[in-house]
């Protein structure tokens, strides 16, 4: 009996059980279609990389004796959509079954549960073999009741015995490290030099443009330096963890005009499509830890970002879909300023964050929640289409990592599920974390007048705008006071200039 095992561009999995061994009866199907490069304007080196990382795991699939029909975007029988191309592929191989994992993402899910309606053929769907987490019952449980992150983390480290002493202790005497890990960069260690070698994708490139597809960025396709294979990406891991990762956790919230990587693994696109399993890059962690390469508070801090936020994030999106994506609590409703797709603005520190994701297709995360998300925030956007954007320009962005993280963690759009305040920060917080208001023309210092940063009116008139929400709030009460201990004539002043701003967004 010829079965369909349907793989998807974030499903490279070489250790999946499916491919343990070749199955004569089965078909690994895979495809590059419109409907997903087209389900939002992506960045060019994201269709670039998935794509060329499709084509290298289907190559060693066949290589490793299994049957392979890999549809390319530009095939004359491609369909361009996932249910239209199985129909005309069963029929060809005579199908009597369709399998398929788990898709991550909920729109794929329903697009693939309509898919096999329609087919018609018995379906068995199965579980991706990569999170740490079983979907359904992480699922049921967000569902329920949203946990913090602090509960949900202790609660997997118990679970999985990872960084216990004997006595199921946290190693260090503390769940927690986060404290350590907030300081500024001054220039030294020397951030390690980017992972991965570049990779000449030119021709595929051509194929993406012949077959119309709209993307964003640069391409960069004469020289895309990202991990195509697992080979690659476990290279990385290595390199992580022997030259980055003993830095990472001191300087995890740092930001660099001049090191837009600095400590960060850039393992988060391997890890999103699979040919990185989280539990062996916490172990590659755990083992430098033991053997003394690195200190606890680096440890700890990377592992909390893969066994806690990751999974966390996963089981919001889960647990809380389709009604997440519809979730706006502070009724925003501004388009992004235009030079979110540019660049082009005079605050240093966007300039920098923007132009760096448009040029790499990736920012770390405190670029992406204190620069861009911040004032995305501050100005009041729309969640609709920040999600857009993030899900858009990032290589290693995914629904179900991306809008928790955006609505959930950037926005407050969630009321407050995902995050207990806003991560709301005026320009102290930036200057605290970067360098970049030295090469601004925009001052810091200032909350209102031709030179003052933006970030400081935004940030009061954010508050003011949302103290019915927000007053209450045991951890804003401390900025609350703040205001109030400013003068009318100042307060005035700020949000005088802060409806001024909003006025001219896209002027900024």
């Amino acid at each position: 009996m010829t079965k369909l095992r349907l793989v998807l561009g974030d499903q490279l999995n070489a250790a999946h059980p499916w491919f343990r061994q070749p199955d004569p009866d089965a078909v690994v199907i895979m495809m590059e279609v419109r409907s997903e490069t087209d389900s939002v304007v992506h960045h060019a080196q994201k269709v670039l990389a998935i794509f060329a990382a499709m084509r290298a795991f289907a190559r060693a699939l066949r290589s490793a004796g299994h049957r392979v029909h890999y549809l390319r975007i530009g095939d004359a029988e491609n369909r361009q959509a996932f249910g239209a191309n199985l129909d005309w592929l069963a029929a060809r191989y005579r199908a009597r079954a369709l399998e398929r994992m788990e898709a991550d993402e909920w729109r794929v899910e329903r697009l693939l549960e309509e898919a096999a309606a329609q087919l018609g053929l018995p379906t068995i769907v199965v579980d991706a073999a990569h999170f740490v987490c079983a979907r359904a019952p992480l699922a049921e449980a967000f569902a329920q009741r949203v946990p913090r992150l602090e509960i949900f983390y202790r609660d997997l480290r118990r679970r999985h015995r990872i960084l216990l002493d004997e006595q199921g202790k946290p190693v260090g005497g503390r769940w927690n490290f986060d404290a350590e890990n907030r300081a500024r960069w001054p220039g030294t260690p020397p951030a390690p030099a980017w992972p991965w070698a570049a990779t000449d994708l030119s021709s595929l490139w051509q194929e993406i443009l012949a077959a119309g597809v709209r993307t964003l960025g640069s391409p960069s396709a004469e020289a895309l330096a990202w991990p195509l294979t697992r080979a690659q990406a476990r290279a990385g891991l290595r390199a992580f963890v022997e030259q980055a990762l003993p830095s990472f956790g001191r300087f995890q919230d740092a930001m660099s005009w001049d090191e837009p990587l600095l400590f960060h693994s850039a393992l988060s696109f391997a890890l999103n499509t699979k040919m990185l399993h989280p539990r062996e890059v916490i172990d590659a962690a755990l083992h430098a830890f033991a053997a003394g390469r690195i200190d606890i508070a680096a440890c700890e801090g990377f592992v909390r970002q893969i066994l806690g936020w990751r999974e966390y994030i996963r089981g919001v999106y889960w647990g809380r879909m389709p009604d997440y994506a519809r979730i706006n609590a502070l009724a925003a409703h501004r388009p992004l300023p235009r030079w979110y797709w540019s660049g082009e603005t005079g605050m240093a520190c966007l300039r920098a964050a923007i132009g760096q994701s448009l040029r790499l297709a990736y920012a770390h995360h405190i670029q992406r929640l204190m620069l861009t998300g911040n004032f995305a925030l501050l100005a009041g956007c729309d969640p609709d289409a920040v999600d857009a954007w993030y899900l858009g320009i990032y290589i290693d962005a995914f629904e179900w990592v991306e809008m928790p993280n955006t609505r959930g963690m950037s926005l407050y759009a969630d009321g407050g599920l995902v995050a207990s305040k806003p991560y709301a920060a005026s320009a102290s917080y930036i200057g605290r974390q970067s360098d970049y208001c030295k090469r601004c023309r925009y001052d810091p210092r200032r909350r209102h007048g031709a030179s003052a940063c933006p970030f400081n009116a935004l940030y009061w008139a954010f508050l003011v705008r949302h103290e019915t929400e927000l007053g209450a709030n045991p951890r804003m009460a401390m900025p609350y006071r703040s205001w109030q201990r400013l003068g009318e004539d100042e307060r005035e002043a700020t949000l005088g200039h802060a409806r001024t701003l909003l006025d001219r967004l896209d002027d900024l």
